[in-house]
């Protein structure tokens, strides 16, 4: 005879929470960014590439936390839509690096601050303490946890992908 399950309240497992919290950041930053039509790994995305212009695909999948042929669909989204452009590497052509055009940097503008409302809605149940408290102990269990992913973030290197480039061309 099989042994009985036993009861457990769903709601007092970190993991369930950790899921409904990312449904609830997720449909916040829809409805704040309900006209541009982004999503939020389209917005990391953006934001990254951004943030080191010259990335390379594999390296953006690392930085946003995706795999790489998910990381692939987002790019080629991005691309469709006129606001990212994939140009071969002068010292790869294997390589492809990303930069933004120049309607995916006035995307990002206008974006930006819906983002950054939706993030304040997302903590706005809590006070400016706990808001900082809850950010440390969050960051500390992603990054305790990163290699246990399915796609570990990779931390940005110093440098950034610009002086990469910069460092292997003759």
């Amino acid at each position: 005879m099989a042994a009985e399950a036993p009861h457990i309240d769903l709601n007092a497992q970190p993991g369930h929470a950790i899921r409904r919290l990312h449904q609830i950041a997720v449909g916040i930053f829809l409805q704040e960014t309900a006209a541009h039509g982004i999503t939020p790994v389209q917005y990391a995305a953006l934001q990254a590439v951004h943030n080191e212009p010259g990335l390379d695909q594999r390296s953006l999948a690392g930085r946003i936390a995706q795999d790489t042929s998910t990381t692939a669909g987002v790019v080629e989204r991005l691309q469709a839509r006129g606001w990212l452009r994939r140009e071969p590497d002068p010292a790869d052509r294997r390589v492809r690096r990303l930069t933004l055009t120049e309607a995916g940097r006035a995307l990002l503008a206008q974006v930006v601050p819906d983002m950054q409302r939706a993030q304040a809605r997302i903590l706005a149940p809590l006070d400016a303490a706990e808001q900082v408290q809850f950010m440390a102990l969050l960051q500390r269990l992603v990054q305790h946890n990163n290699a246990h992913s399915r796609a570990p973030a990779e931390p940005r290197r110093r440098g950034g992908a610009a002086a990469r480039v910069r460092q292997s061309r003759p």
